[in-house]
């Protein structure tokens, strides 16, 4: 090989290191580019997740078998937000809710989520007597209770800014007529939907 061939293969591979530099920028360039896109989905995506669970509606599950038979241990429900920023909860809604005070001194930590039906609004004076809960002296038809109350309870009237909740299984249920009233602004949202197991997927 010449002199002349040597210098020319040297000064070919002295121009192609640039190249070489260049794509291995670019090609890092491109990486990091991918990374940070990723990322971003990542962040938007948690982002989202936390409004919907904060605002709209979140995913719940039965933890004891108070509101048999309409919902089971291990059942998991649906729960928006949505309806009580509109309007206070009902009479018949199934809430769940952070435990009161009275619970929390009991030693139940405040994200240890109850859920149990409203029966009495502000106002209503609450009875039961015989195996029948009285709204407002009328008695409440409850055709989706697992079995009448074996329990009196002497009237009592809902003050204003809570609520006076019970499990649909009444004789074995931690609810208003052992702990007293709720708070309306402990309510965390409204139960519409089970969606697992998925052989008893229904509304609520």
């Amino acid at each position: 090989m010449t002199i002349e061939e040597n210098e020319l293969i040297k000064n070919k591979q002295s121009l192609s290191e640039p190249n070489k530099i260049q794509s291995q920028i670019t090609k890092k360039s491109n990486v990091w580019g991918s990374i940070w896109e990723n990322l971003q989905i990542i962040i938007i995506a948690l982002v989202i997740a936390f409004v919907i669970r904060t605002f709209i509606a979140e995913p719940r599950y039965i933890p004891s078998d108070s509101m048999l038979p309409t919902l089971e241990e291990g059942d998991r429900l649906v729960v928006e937000k949505v309806s009580y920023y509109l309007h206070e909860p009902r009479r018949g809604d199934i809430i769940v809710f952070e435990p009161p005070s009275q619970l929390q001194e009991l030693g139940y930590e405040k994200d240890q989520a109850f859920i149990k039906r409203v029966i009495g609004e502000a106002g209503d004076t609450i009875l039961v007597n015989d195996g029948i809960v009285y709204i407002n002296n009328e008695p409440l038809e409850e055709k989706y209770i697992l079995a009448l109350p074996n329990y009196n309870l002497s009237p009592l009237k809902v003050p204003t800014g809570h609520l006076f909740v019970m499990g649909d299984n009444r004789n074995n249920s931690n609810d208003s007529h052992i702990w007293g009233f709720l708070p309306k602004e402990n309510a965390i949202g409204r139960a519409i939907f089970r969606f697992y197991p998925f052989n008893k997927i229904s509304r609520v």
